[in-house]
């Protein structure tokens, strides 16, 4: 069964469509927040992946607090060895703990999708709703730039800079990713923008004068929150992928620093002969990424007043 989404102006109960009503967009209402949330909860797939997500932060975090090993330990009793009591994801050759190492890895590539998809989607968001606002030679020019940035291969591209920032601090991979990660969501936003930029109580924010700064954050971007929060949810998972794939071939995350894809990367020399020291950080990947799809699924549903899979009861 569906469930009609409230506050319909002729009082049918037909759906509201939120790029053309203000108030049904972005969760600008206490009432459209609830109603968001009440379809996401409603979402079992969308909610499974919340609670695999949340799990992987307090696994990331709290596992390497009970293990009895860290990751400047080594066994040099138990060198190679598989999953035992004592080493639940096994050792590495060198009778490093495989559990401690590949939490700190995991840990490491959470942080980052985490952060690139909210700095990308923020980016997006200023660049796009500054040029559709502004218009004019400051619409060409923001627009230019992103035409430039979506023609430049962004792997290839941070694989050639890498090397200048050996030795530095994962966080400028971080900046890198986000660099660019956020030309389509910012043509999106520019595109609702335009909209939203003739609407009534936009118009009548202008006239009373208030700054543009002001109407961008309170009465614009505030109307695009569906859009955004999907894209930042898409930015992690795509930031994760993006970060292991750098790590796997070692233009990513640098030694001490460890994270999916250098665990992966070493891992996958000897996936045959000692699988433990692939296969534990190739399914914490797998189960990341697919864990911020599904969240992203169940966001998109919750927020499509004209979706009916949420509703499903």
């Amino acid at each position: 069964m569906s469930t009609t989404t409230s506050g319909s102006a002729s009082g049918t109960g037909s759906p509201i469509d939120p790029a053309t009503d203000p108030v049904a967009a972005g969760g600008a209402s206490p009432s459209r927040r609830k109603l968001v949330i009440r379809r996401f909860f409603r979402h079992k797939l969308g909610v499974t992946g919340l609670v695999v997500f949340v799990g992987l932060f307090a696994l990331a975090y709290l596992g390497p607090l009970i293990s009895p090993w860290t990751v400047t330990n080594q066994d040099f009793t138990s060198l190679l060895e598989p999953p035992t009591p004592d080493h639940w994801f096994g050792t590495t050759q060198i009778g490093e703990d495989v559990f401690v190492r590949t939490m700190d890895g995991l840990r490491k590539s959470l942080v980052i999708g985490l952060l690139v998809g909210l700095i990308s989607t923020a980016i997006a968001t200023i660049v796009g709703a500054t040029a559709a606002y502004f218009g004019g030679w400051v619409d060409r020019a923001l627009m230019w730039v992103v035409d430039l940035m979506l023609v430049l291969p962004a792997l290839l591209v941070i694989a050639i800079l890498s090397p200048a920032f050996e030795g530095s601090t994962w966080l400028i991979l971080v900046v890198l990713l986000a660099a660019f990660s956020w030309m389509i969501a910012a043509r999106l936003v520019r595109g609702m923008t335009l909209s939203l930029r003739e609407r009534e109580f936009v118009q009548a924010a202008k006239f009373a004068g208030v700054p543009a700064w002001k109407i961008i954050l309170k009465h614009i971007i505030p109307n695009m929150a569906s859009l955004l929060i999907i894209d930042a949810t898409v930015n992690i998972g795509q930031a994760v992928l993006a970060e292991t794939s750098l790590s796997y071939l070692g233009f990513g995350v640098q030694p001490p620093d460890v994270s999916l894809g250098t665990l992966i990367s070493e891992g996958s020399r000897s996936a045959l002969t000692f699988p433990w020291l692939f296969l534990f950080a190739g399914g914490l990947l797998v189960i990341t990424v697919l864990a911020v799809n599904l969240i992203g699924d169940g966001l998109r549903d919750a927020l499509d007043p004209q979706s009916t899979r949420s509703d499903a009861r």
